[in-house]
């Protein structure tokens, strides 16, 4: 019985575990053979027991002699480590033609009462992935065109080398192809890329050493490079000789470089790169000088704009920022109008000169918000004198070139009008000739649209600028305002008198009244009244003035 017994547990423990895990051990020994990866197997002390057809021929080595494997592993690769303990590491084998990837796992294996029983070792070839991965890094962080950094990998590049580097003074140069759009127009777009690319070569070439390099956009490029490494003299040498040939065309190209010393390691890159940028505002067009120096006043006027646009919106809400009113009188000294100009009373700055946030504002688009206010505060003031029986005089108010981009001028204008109730023909409309310069077609159309609407319209600084005469046949306006300064700036008096003369002889004929701006001598006024002037505006009159100043000259003779 007890043998019976004794056969019974043996035919149990083979029918239910010893052919399943003899099964068990060819199947994972057929799939350890089939895997792509090499694959090692180690005893309790490290030695190789088996590898597969792989690892056979990674290491080197016969079917018979696994215990060379560890041997050969070890030539093979740097990084390898004890065979019994868990480990990843990356293996990079290079020689003269080729470079290989491998990704090393070693796994150790216990037995059922947590013994160390063995380890294995997998072994795969990942070259192509790694090639792939780095052809993908290099393409994302290259420009197409040049090669060289894209923008954004060039900040990250400046970055990493300023923190690096601390105790090292860098400068961070911008350059720039001046008039890049002409030679496109030129010689054709293929040319203006060959353009492009031989400056990429030329900026590798006198900027290697040392330096971080990549194109911004477009025609423009970056550099952070050491200051002890910085050449100025050989730099403008070089740009003042700077000729492309493509073997078919050639021409000098203009180049710019504006220079920031980098003192403040803490401020964002972009911010340096526009520092470096603002410097070439003071050399722009010049032949004779190619680089430029960002310096302490230009540091200045950037924290000024800064300081001025954070408070522009406080200032409207506020009244800092209000209008003036400057008389605008006609031939016999009758005030029959003005013009609105905007001041700022700064709480802190006191009275700031227009020039001071003006540009500012035309600069950073804020002007639409302001103007917008203006327009507000004149009709206020128009519907104001309306109320007291005064509505025979009129107010002008300034349209900035930027509003077109940013408000639907004529419907904004309309709208604050029939809001307030005040006549549109009391609100006249002033552009500039640059108004004009751009969109023309469309800007005709708004013109045309507002006088439709009962507004008239005003050309503000004719004879300053630009003034075109075809410009003037086909621009809807009503008022021309002649610029006193033209005088001024002759050589010829007689000339130029004779000139505004029929300048306001055309208007009268062309059925636009003419307005004379800058009047400061009586002299002035008589002449340009003898001439058949209609209207006048400027110091011998009076200089812009608080509204209630002006109601007090306007309607009680006094000021």
């Amino acid at each position: 019985m007890v043998g019976f017994a004794g056969f019974g547990l043996l035919v149990f423990y083979f029918a239910l575990f010893y052919r399943p895990m003899r099964l068990l051990d060819r199947m994972l020994a057929n799939i350890a053979s089939e895997m792509p990866e090499a694959l090692f197997f180690f005893d309790a002390i490290g030695r190789c027991i088996w590898a597969n057809e792989p690892g056979i021929q990674l290491a080197e080595i016969t079917n018979e002699d696994f215990e060379s494997a560890s041997k050969r592993l070890g030539e093979l690769f740097e990084n390898l480590k004890d065979y019994r303990s868990d480990w990843e590491v990356q293996e990079v084998i290079e020689d003269k033609t080729s470079v290989k990837y491998y990704q090393l796992e070693n796994h150790t294996v216990t037995d059922n009462r947590g013994n160390p029983a063995g380890s294995f070792l997998s072994i795969r070839d990942n070259t192509e992935d790694q090639l792939a991965l780095k052809v993908e890094k290099y393409n994302a962080t290259h420009d197409k065109l040049t090669d060289l950094y894209t923008r954004e990998h060039l900040y990250e590049r400046i970055q990493e080398v300023l923190t690096a580097s601390p105790d090292t003074e860098y400068l961070i140069l911008f350059i720039d192809v001046n008039d890049f759009k002409i030679i496109n127009d030129i010689f054709g777009n293929a040319f203006g890329d060959y353009v492009l690319k031989s400056i990429a070569d030329w900026i590798r070439k006198v900027f290697a050493e040392n330096c971080v390099f990549g194109r911004l956009s477009g025609d423009t490029f970056g550099v952070c490079i050491p200051k002890v490494q910085f050449n100025e003299k050989y730099l403008e040498y070089q740009l003042a000789h700077y000729i492309v040939n493509d073997g078919n065309a050639e021409y000098q190209v203009l180049i710019h470089v504006g220079v920031y010393e980098v003192l403040e390691s803490g401020i964002d890159v972009s911010v340096m790169i526009d520092r470096a940028h603002m410097a070439l505002s003071t050399i722009k067009n010049d032949y004779q000088i190619h680089v430029a120096h960002y310096d302490e006043d230009m540091r200045n006027k950037v924290v000024w704009e800064q300081k001025i646009s954070t408070q522009v919106n406080e200032a409207l809400e506020t009244r800092q920022i209000r209008p003036y009113l400057q008389p605008v009188v006609d031939a016999t000294g009758k005030v029959v109008g003005a013009e609105a100009l905007v001041r700022w009373i700064h709480p802190t700055e006191g009275f700031l000169s227009p020039a001071l946030f003006i540009p500012v504002f035309e600069w950073n688009g804020m002007i639409a918000e302001v103007d917008k206010y203006m327009w507000r505060s004149a009709c206020e003031i128009l519907a104001k004198w309306k109320q007291e029986g005064r509505n025979d005089i009129f107010i002008s108010v300034n349209i900035s070139p930027k509003d077109f981009y940013f408000i639907d001028v004529a419907e904004e204008l309309k709208r604050i009008v029939s809001e307030l109730d005040v006549d549109p023909a009391r609100l006249r409309i002033e552009i500039t000739e640059t108004v004009m310069m751009t969109d023309i077609e469309n800007r005709m159309k708004i013109l045309s649209d507002l006088r439709e609407s009962g507004f008239i319209v005003e050309m503000d600084d004719f004879g300053s600028g630009y003034s075109s005469l075809n410009l003037l046949k086909d621009m809807p306006v009503d008022v021309l305002k002649i610029d006193m300064g033209f005088l001024y700036k002759s050589k010829d008096e007689n000339r130029a008198q004779t000139i505004v003369h029929n300048i306001i002889h055309m208007s009268e004929q062309l059925g636009i009244t003419s307005l004379t701006e800058g009047v400061e001598e009586q002299v002035q006024y008589q002449m340009l009244s003898n001439m058949g002037c209609k209207y006048f505006q400027g110091y011998y009159f009076s200089k812009p003035i608080p509204v209630k100043d002006f109601e007090a000259f306007c309607f009680k003779g006094q000021v």
